[in-house]
């Protein structure tokens, strides 16, 4: 049996999204019955899709330094990119986007992701700037709304457009709870409490202990 078949059944578990069953099958076989950069790859996916980060991190690392497949290096490089961003690691996260423009990969999730990190190192100019260029590219991409949105709001910019972008990314993402959090928290920008406390709450349902979430609804109800 080829070694690529070997994989098959890990990979249709995988596509049906049964993430453990498909990580336990790749962990399950044998050294050398499949290729070792196959293998590592799939059983990054499954860690990164159970949010096993650190566990993901090692398996994505190897595919990079490998470079067997373009495609699959500039997947394993924004995923990267991903899980240093969700782990505080920005600065890692930035060399994974900055690695993913050189290579020309350009599309609006990674100026989105460029476009988080910034905002998160408290640059709201190159922040925004980043979203644009996100925007440009994919002007209904709801990341990209929402972030600018947010951002406009945080920063007390053009409150009316920062509305009308989260309001975008909303349509685009109804049940997200990061755009219902974006819409409530410029509305509590806008003073006004009835909408703001309308979209907070429901944010708070769907994300019931999220920090950010919690303290929009906290400065809401001071007001």
């Amino acid at each position: 049996m080829a070694k690529k078949d070997v994989l098959a059944e890990g990979i249709d578990l995988y596509k049906r999204s049964e993430y453990a069953a498909s990580l336990a099958f790749f962990l399950s076989l044998p050294d050398d019955s499949a290729d070792s950069i196959e293998l590592a790859y799939y059983i990054g996916l499954c860690y990164a899709k159970l949010e096993r980060y650190e566990d993901a991190l090692l398996y994505l690392e190897q595919v990079v330094t490998a470079g067997q497949s373009v495609d699959r290096v500039l997947q394993c490089r924004f995923l990267l990119a991903v899980i240093y961003t969700l782990s505080g690691r920005k600065k890692l996260a930035d060399y994974e986007l900055q690695k993913l423009l050189e290579s020309k990969y350009r599309p609006a999730s990674v100026y989105a992701a460029l476009a988080y990190n910034a905002w998160g190192q408290n640059d709201a100019e190159l922040s925004l700037s980043y979203y644009k260029k996100a925007l440009e590219i994919d002007p209904e991409n709801p990341t990209a709304l929402n972030g600018m949105g947010y951002v406009l709001a945080c920063e007390n910019r053009d409150l009316t457009s920062a509305l009308t972008f989260c309001k975008r990314a909303l349509k685009k993402a109804p049940d997200s709870a990061a755009c219902l959090d974006s819409v409530g928290w410029v509305y509590l920008k806008l003073g006004l409490l009835e909408e703001a406390n309308k979209f907070l709450n429901l944010a708070k349902e769907r994300m019931p202990d999220n920090e950010e979430i919690l303290e929009h609804i906290r400065l809401a109800q001071a007001d």
